[in-house]
Formats: C-alpha cells, structure tokens, sequence
C-alpha cells in the first residue's frame, strides 16, 4: 500500500474530527495504562488486612514501575513522532526501519531492566521510602518482586501503542490496552478477597493483564497497514536510532523525572514525618506515603488526559509538517491548549470541592481520623496549580511533535528535575512536611513563565 495514500487525511480532514479520533483512544490508551497501578492501590486499600501499609507499600513500587513506563514510551513516541513525519513525506524505508529498530531496543531494553530489578531489589526499595516500617517493607518486596517478572510484557505493549497509533490505528491502540485492563480489573478482587493472595495477588493481576496488551501487539504488528516489516526492518542502525530517540527524551524525562520526584518525596515524607507529633508514631508512620501515593494517583489520572490528548495529537502534527501544512499545525495547537486548560480547571474543582469523596475510593473508611485530615489537606495544596501544569505538559509534547527535541528536553528538565526535585528536597526544610505539598504548585508557576515564551514561540515559526 503507498505509504502517503494510507494517512493522506491527516492533511485534508477537519482538525476537530482528527483530534477527536486520535485524542481520545490516546486519551482512553493512557488512562486505562494508569489504572493498572491505581486499581491496584484501590483493592489493596479496601483490604482489611492490608490496609494503608499495603497503600504505602504500592506507593513504594509504583515509581519502579515508571521507569520501565519511561524507557518504554521514550522507545514508542519517539518512534511514533518519526514514523508520522516520515509518512508525511513519502520516506517508506526510514518508516518500517525505524519500527523494527523499536521494537528490538524495546526488548533489550526490558530484559536489561528486570535483571537489574531483580539483583538490586532491596536497595532501590529502601531508596524509594520502603522502610517506613516493617510491614510495609515487607509487602513491598512481595509486590515488586512479581511486578518485576512482567515488565518485559508491560513494557512492550506500551512502547507499542504509540506506534500503532502512528499506522492509522488509534481504535486498536486502545482496545488492546483496555482488553489487558480489564482483565485485571476482574481478577484483582478475585485474588486479593477470594483467594487472599494479599500484594501477590494484586501483582499477578496487574502482570495477566500486561501479558494480553502485549500478545495483542505482536498481532498487530504482523497487519501493519502503511508500512511492512521485514528482516531488515529489524538491523539495528544508528543512523535511524538517532534520528527518533531523541524525539522521544521528552516523554521519557517527564516519566522518569516523576519518579526522581517521588524518591526526593518518599524520602522527605519519611524523614520529615519522623519529626511529626503524630507520624512519628510507628502506627500512623505510613499515613503520609500513603497519602501523598493517593495524591499522585489522582494527578496521573488527570495527566494521563493531559498528555493523552496531546500525544494523540503527534501523528496529525508530524504528518502536517511533513507535509508543509504549518497552518494546521498552529490551528490545532491552539485548540490543544484550550482543551487541556479546561481540563485542569475541571480536576481542580473536583480536588478543592471533593476530596473526601476522592479520599474514600482508597479506603478511608477504616483508617484515623489523622489520615482523613492529611489528606484533605494534601489534594487541595499539592494540585492547586492543576490547570498551569496542563497547559505546560501539552506544550512540551507539542514541541516534541514538531521536532524541536531539544528544546522540549530542557524545559521537561527544568520543570520536573531542577523545579520538581528541587523545590520537593528544599521547602520541607522551611515547612516540614507542608513543603512536600508546596512543592508542585511552587514547580507548575514557575515553569508557566518559561512555557507562555515557548508558546509564543511555536506560533511564530508556524506563521502568525
């Protein structure tokens, strides 16, 4: 099939209806992605004999599973990002080179990382604020342990799904990616309550689930509709390599800066918890990890639609600028950035007028009245800033889209390491444990100043 025939309405479609068919299988994809995690933490909290200890322990191994997340979508909307454009100007050998080289790093990848989790597991556990206390330490280690034997299935799937996208396939994108959710929605409660598995039987769901989303991705794989694949799509060549990984360092530094995040959080959480009237005491210890787990847990729901639509929207901006359409380009980045502002408004309505609502889906029913307290006030201070962090991100993935990697690279840099980490290591040093929850909406202002420049900046090389 000619490659420029296969996605030639991505430059003559209406810009609404394209986002609609790209955006929201992303959006859906993305979503269903951070919910393996979340449903997870939603069972295991609602488990009496698991509770916030539990809570606190998926906390602690949640950013180990980011980081396989990281690698896997820096692989996938780098390849995603390159193959669009390269269908954009009819460059049918760069396409099916770069999809098999994908696929390859994405399995050497894998393989190196469960290695390394499996030779280095205590330690990276401890890093990430395990030994908050003993139960959760212990629960950790169980969980991580069986997490980490399906990362290669987790992470192929996910490196993927941006691919499949970027062959006209957004509807299949997400159906694989709900088909592996849903079986671990259904077989969570069966082996957490029915057969008491406890963290075993939540991670052994979560990897079921995984392992459908990825043989449904080897399937497609093999029907490729632009491009096809064969044994020298699979040479592994610099030339190719370089030319899309680094158009996919912006996804992977705002994943992997989430978990740099998270360790300077957990490990303040934990320090400065200890000097806390109340969670100093070893029964309530766990309540701040497993609050400020919750926070976040909300926060990637609501970046999952942030970045879903974004990220949905790379192959009708790479294809377009391919094309040499730059007015498409600019009209739809001014609808993206309307959309993703409406929905940061939304979510903080939601955190400032509902939390207790929030706070009960996890559990809280069966916890103290410290926890209930806490966490209130953790969903209002931490995402007060929820609309200016929506606009940054979809700026930052956009400029990804347009092939300015590097400048997309430094401001994700700038926000999630120097404002992210910084801000997470310093103001708990003025504010105890209140600086953990200043540090986000302290970090989404700041980096709003640089992303209103960029913003201008984008529209001007579009053509004002």
């Amino acid at each position: 099939m000619d490659n420029q025939k296969a996605n030639s309405f991505l430059e003559t479609e209406k810009i609404s209806t394209l986002m609609r068919k790209y955006a929201v299988p992303c959006i859906i994809s993305l979503l269903v992605a951070a919910l393996y995690n979340i449903v997870d933490q939603i069972f295991i909290a609602n488990a009496a004999y698991l509770g916030s200890n539990g809570n606190a322990a998926n906390t602690v191994v949640f950013p180990l599973t980011v980081v396989a997340l990281a690698i896997a979508v820096m692989i996938g909307d780098g390849c995603c990002a390159f193959v669009s454009i390269r269908l954009g100007t009819g460059d049918a050998e760069s396409t099916h080179r770069g999809i098999g080289n994908s696929i390859v790093l994405c399995v050497l990848f894998s393989a190196a990382l469960t290695a390394a989790y499996f030779l280095f597991q205590e330690p990276l556990l401890t890093l990430f604020g395990g030994k908050v206390n003993a139960e959760t330490f212990g629960f950790s280690k169980v969980y991580f342990t069986y997490i980490a034997v399906g990362i290669p299935f987790y992470m192929f799937g996910q490196a993927m799904n941006p691919i499949i996208r970027s062959d006209g396939s957004p509807r299949f994108a997400m159906i694989s990616t709900l088909a592996g959710a849903v079986v671990n929605l259904i077989l969570d409660p069966v082996m957490i309550y029915g057969l008491h598995w406890g963290m075993m039987g939540a991670a052994v769901a979560t990897v079921l689930g995984q392992i459908l989303t990825a043989i449904l991705a080897v399937w497609y794989l093999f029907h490729l509709k632009a491009v096809k694949l064969g044994k020298d799509s699979f040479r592994l060549r610099g030339s190719i390599i370089g030319k899309f990984l680094p158009l996919g360092i912006c996804s992977f530094l705002s994943q992997i800066s989430l978990v740099a995040a998270m360790a300077a959080i957990n490990n303040m959480i934990r320090k400065y918890g200890a000097m806390d009237a109340v969670f100093s005491q070893a029964e309530f210890a766990q309540i701040p990890m497993a609050v400020v787990g919750i926070v976040m847990k909300f926060f990637q729901i609501v970046i999952s639609i942030v970045v879903g639509m974004a990220a949905g929207c790379i192959p009708i901006v790479g294809y377009n600028i391919g094309a040499g359409r730059k007015d498409r380009a600019k009209a739809l980045f001014i609808r993206l950035l309307t959309a993703e502002a409406l929905v940061g408004a939304v979510a903080l309505l939601i955190v400032e007028f509902l939390p207790t609502q929030l706070i009960g889906i996890f559990g809280a029913a069966g916890e103290s009245v410290y926890y209930t307290t806490f966490a209130k006030k953790a969903f209002r201070i931490y995402l007060c800033m929820m609309p200016l962090a929506c606009v940054n991100k979809a700026t930052f993935i956009y400029l990804q889209s347009l092939g300015k990697a590097l400048m997309s690279t430094l401001l994700s840099m700038i926000r999630e390491v120097v404002f992210g980490v910084g801000f997470a290591l310093v103001l708990p040093v003025f504010f105890g444990l209140d600086g953990v929850l200043y540090s986000m909406p302290v970090a989404d202002v700041l980096t709003f100043l640089i992303s209103a420049v960029c913003i201008r900046y984008a529209c001007k090389i579009l053509g004002e």
